[in-house]
């Protein structure tokens, strides 16, 4: 083996056992924003074997202040990010395999993507992806490692199947539609993305290198504006909650019925996405805390954002139309970013 990974080795609990786990295993990262470039920047320069890289979005100006793996070219040159990211990793590593798929996570195509992963990195943007995630792997005996920022707050935690809680001993439901902030809405600071990533990557090299009695087993929260550091204890939820996927196998993200459904707008270059939940909208509430994002006019009808080249259209019953697009990919994307998923 080269000196490329001797520093790592050096670190007892790794070790050149470690070292050698490491290159027999394969990450999978769903979503390549802030959290998931820095978490695949780290993860190659580890010496894993494989990474795969699953992102549904491309590159925009605002990205680089805190998406690392990408420049001004990028921009330029109107790439996707999976690929984009696969480029610069590439150069970075050449010894490893690093795959990129430009997709949407979904129950129909979940397991070709992560069926051959040893553990899976979340860097997505909205819960309805991470519910689907969690019932992937809970089923599938996956570990994977929830990670979420906003503004200077980040919150992370470890999920071993059979071992630890999953995301639905800790909550049960996704979040009402609307009701949270996005970093569309509420900013984001770039360190406090790159913390989350590291930890979340220090987890994943714990699992990968055999030293699992290490994991982290709290829910962890970070405040980085305020030097707030808080520390949930989610141990007992396992046993006290009766978990829908861990207790009752019940895994409804996995299918198609329970996943937001897309339609695009025959000849209006537009995109309706009605959240599957049953999810409603406080078109007030939402006015408010997208006041800051663009144009924004309401009633007790509809609400309308107009923002960049679309228009949303937000309605009480929970359904959106992204009027400017008529690829449900892009349209799914705006909706993460605004609304919120």
């Amino acid at each position: 083996m080269s000196d490329r990974y001797v520093r790592q080795e050096l670190f007892s609990a790794i070790g050149k056992e470690g070292q050698r786990k490491l290159a027999h295993t394969t990450v999978v990262i769903i979503g390549c924003g802030a959290l998931g470039c820095t978490s695949a920047n780290l993860l190659v320069r580890s010496g894993v074997n494989r990474v795969k890289i699953i992102d549904r979005d491309f590159i925009e100006e605002s990205n680089l202040q805190r998406q690392t793996l990408f420049d001004e070219e990028d921009l330029w040159n109107n790439l996707p990010k999976a690929i984009a990211a696969q480029k610069k990793l590439q150069k970075i590593n050449s010894g490893i395999i690093i795959e990129a798929a430009v997709t949407d996570i979904n129950p129909s195509n979940i397991d070709t993507n992560l069926h051959n992963a040893n553990i899976i990195i979340d860097g997505t943007d909205n819960f309805e992806t991470r519910f689907l995630i969690n019932d992937y792997c809970v089923k599938n005996d996956i570990p994977w490692i929830y990670g979420a920022c906003i503004g200077s707050t980040g919150l992370t935690m470890t999920i071993v199947p059979g071992e630890t809680p999953c995301l639905r001993c800790v909550m049960q439901d996704i979040p009402p539609f609307g009701n949270t902030e996005t970093c569309d809405t509420a900013g984001i600071l770039s360190p406090a993305a790159s913390l989350i990533a590291s930890i979340q990557v220090a987890e994943a090299l714990k699992i990968l290198t055999g030293n699992g009695a290490s994991i982290n087993r709290q829910l962890l929260k970070f405040d980085l504006w305020k030097n707030e550091i808080t520390r949930l204890n989610i141990n007992n939820l396992r046993e006290i909650n009766d978990c829908k996927a861990c207790k009752n196998k019940q895994y409804e993200y996995l299918r198609n019925e329970k996943y937001s459904s897309t339609t695009s707008l025959c000849g209006r270059n537009a995109v309706q996405i009605a959240p599957a939940n049953g999810s409603t909208i406080d078109l007030s509430t939402l006015a408010s805390r997208l006041s800051t994002a663009g144009n924004v006019s309401f009633n007790k009808y509809l609400l309308r954002l107009k923002v960049n080249n679309y228009e949303l259209t937000a309605f009480p019953d929970g359904r959106t139309i992204i009027a400017g697009t008529n690829d449900v990919i892009t349209a799914k994307g705006i909706y993460a970013k605004y609304i919120g998923m």
